[in-house]
């Protein structure tokens, strides 16, 4: 009780202290102050080094990028007023917006953003001395990069980033790239003034003052596990579209406990309704009101089916490395998989919003306005629910005579889950029984098994210690290219370049040798896209996965309207305020399908007038 009374009385200090922009309007709030409570601190605000999404969050809203994307997806320009590709699509040309100025944490100018600023930030990125968690991301694809990066070359002029003059920055790629516009609002690609880097060195965002800023906000206050407060950046470029004046962020380890009732008495802007309380609020007519959906995201879960078993010989990992390479095996389990039943332990209300029958989601990239899900063979997945219990019975009895004498019934499906959450144990448990009770414990007997949040990944999935798992993935650039990653012979998600029966002439498998194809594909774009949706669909068809859902979802109390906000499925745009405002009364669900509605039919309309 006594933290949270401190923490109301923080709250109300910061909250009659700030006056913020006074707009009004309907459901505008008259003053433009945002304020949320958070228990995850950010360790560092050197955007150069860091990967996680929080450290992400701030430094969208302090630095500006190259380009930005609208509330619809589509490419703006940012500190770049234009920008063309060379015929051969390996040299990137920007010009840059003059005037633009870095602003010190007490809102003085200190120098002007130059071409130069992207270059030092490159060079800072690619010394393997500073550790930076993204330079994989920029060297992959800049000429000469990762040469560079390992030491190879010491030349830091031959590495693909320069300044033409003043205003004009160029990068050379070390091949055709189609996406690499949509890598460039990663931290890898933001700007650094040099002369400020040398001047502070090591303690580059280590505080709010060893910093520079050129974004929609400055940080004026900086205090570890207490708060965070961000202020209107009054010498911004784009100031017009910035309506929150004050953006407030609360310290406090229990704050996802805490965060709905501060919402109830209107002290905090947001609050997830987590699962636990979710009930309670539906059934209550008033706190029904304050809440509405939130959108789904972009990461794709699914479940794995592991085609080089490395778990303990109780488990019978030969016997599982059988079963799991015949096709009427895997499409047994991939009809009987009820993913509704499933989803239900995350998302009680409306599960279908979330289920997804494709790797690749749902609004994530088009061809001329069509979905990439509804080109090809993939339209006819994207549209159908996989779960089928005629199908999986009917696959059940092939299996059965095609592994006779091969197999032990019944087959056991180690299934371990991550205990960090009651909502996997409670799934895994959903799975187990339901698969169980259509296929039969004669057939299969599934085993989930509890492992501990603390080291999961490293013991559980990258060693293959397991027969049957749910995974995601979260998408890199704006291609499919990004979500065949997982499946790639270099990663460690289910090996399916081990399965038997798929080997061609040139001894990858046919979705290897689908996926080559489609990635050589630099200039076609149509011709592209088609190709990875051909090589989606066979993967799906051929059972290597079973496509369950995506992330996002659950609920929200917010005064924010979710359809303000910069929209992209990569990079930081839509980790930035501009745009939004601050409403009066929070948004119920409603008005957000309503909303939600309005914009899938807008979006589509601007995506289809920028493919022009």
């Amino acid at each position: 009780m006594k933290r949270l009374i401190v923490l109301i009385m923080a709250l109300l200090i910061i909250l009659t202290g700030c006056t913020g922009k006074k707009t009004g309007g309907d459901n505008i709030a008259q003053v433009q102050e945002y304020t949320t409570v958070y228990s995850g601190e950010i360790s560092t605000l050197n955007y150069l080094v860091t990967a996680t999404t929080i450290e992400f969050a701030i430094a969208a809203n302090l630095v500006d990028t190259l380009i930005d994307y609208d509330r619809y997806g589509v490419a703006q320009p940012g500190l770049a007023t234009e920008w063309s590709l060379s015929e051969d699509n390996l040299v990137w040309t920007f010009k840059l917006r003059e005037g633009v100025q870095w602003i010190t944490h007490d809102g003085k100018e200190y120098a002007e953003v130059t071409a130069q600023d992207f270059v030092d930030a490159m060079k800072y990125i690619l010394n393997p001395n500073n550790e930076s968690a993204t330079a994989n991301i920029a060297y992959d694809v800049i000429k000469n990069a990762e040469s560079y990066y390992n030491g190879e070359i010491t030349d830091f002029e031959q590495v693909g980033v320069k300044a033409i003059d003043k205003y004009t920055l160029e990068y050379t790629l070390e091949r055709p790239t189609p996406y690499f516009l949509s890598m460039l609002t990663y931290v890898c690609f933001f700007p650094v003034n040099g002369q400020f880097l040398e001047e502070v060195g090591d303690k580059f965002g280590t505080d709010n003052i060893n910093f520079l800023y050129n974004g929609a906000y400055i940080m004026e206050a900086f205090e570890p596990q207490n708060r965070r407060v961000l202020v209107a950046n009054d010498k911004y470029w784009d100031k017009e579209n910035i309506h929150i004046e004050t953006i407030n962020y609360i310290y406090n380890k229990e704050a996802g406990t805490l965060a709905p009732e501060l919402f109830l008495r209107g002290e905090i802007s947001y609050a997830d309704i987590s699962t636990d309380v979710l009930d309670e609020w539906m059934k209550d007519p008033e706190k029904e009101a304050k809440i509405h959906p939130n959108r789904t995201g972009f990461y794709s879960y699914f479940y794995c089916f592991n085609f080089d078993p490395n778990f303990p010989e109780e488990y019978e990992p030969d016997n599982w490395k059988v079963a799991v390479n015949n096709l009427n095996f895997r499409k047994s389990i991939f009809h009987a998989l009820d993913r509704k039943a499933a989803m239900l332990t995350a998302e009680p209300y409306d599960p279908e919003k979330r289920i997804s029958n494709t790797i690749t989601p749902k609004n994530f990239v088009d061809l001329d306005g069509v979905d990439y899900t509804q080109l090809g063979d993939l339209k006819k997945i994207s549209d159908t629910d996989s779960f089928n219990k005629d199908l999986a019975l009917k696959h059940k009895e092939k299996a059965l005579a095609e592994l006779e004498g091969k197999v032990t019934f019944p087959v056991k499906v180690l299934m371990p889950y991550n205990t960090g959450g009651s909502d996997w144990a409670n799934r895994a448990q959903v799975v187990e029984q339901q698969l169980e009770n259509l296929l039969g414990t004669d057939y299969i007997d599934v085993i989930i098994d509890p492992k501990p949040p603390t080291g999961f990944l490293q013991e559980v999935r990258r060693v293959g210690n397991y027969a049957f798992l749910e995974c995601n993935w979260g998408p890199d650039y704006a291609d499919p290219e990004t979500y065949t990653d997982p499946f790639n012979p270099d990663s460690n998600y289910n090996w399916p370049n081990l399965a038997e029966g798929y080997k061609e002439s040139n001894g990858k498998n046919k979705y290897e040798n689908m996926v080559d194809a489609a990635k050589a594909e630099v200039i076609d774009i149509e011709k592209r896209l088609n190709l990875f949706a051909e090589a989606e669909a066979y993967f799906i068809d051929q059972a290597f996965v079973i496509p369950y859902a995506v992330g996002g979802g659950g609920y929200s109390a917010s005064l924010l309207n979710p359809f303000e906000s910069l929209y992209s499925p990569f990079g930081v745009s839509g980790e930035r305020f501009k745009g939004q405002r601050v409403m009066e009364k929070p948004m119920n669900s409603d008005g957000f399908n309503e909303g939600l509605e309005k914009w899938e039919k807008e979006r589509a309309a601007a995506l289809k007038k920028a493919s022009k």
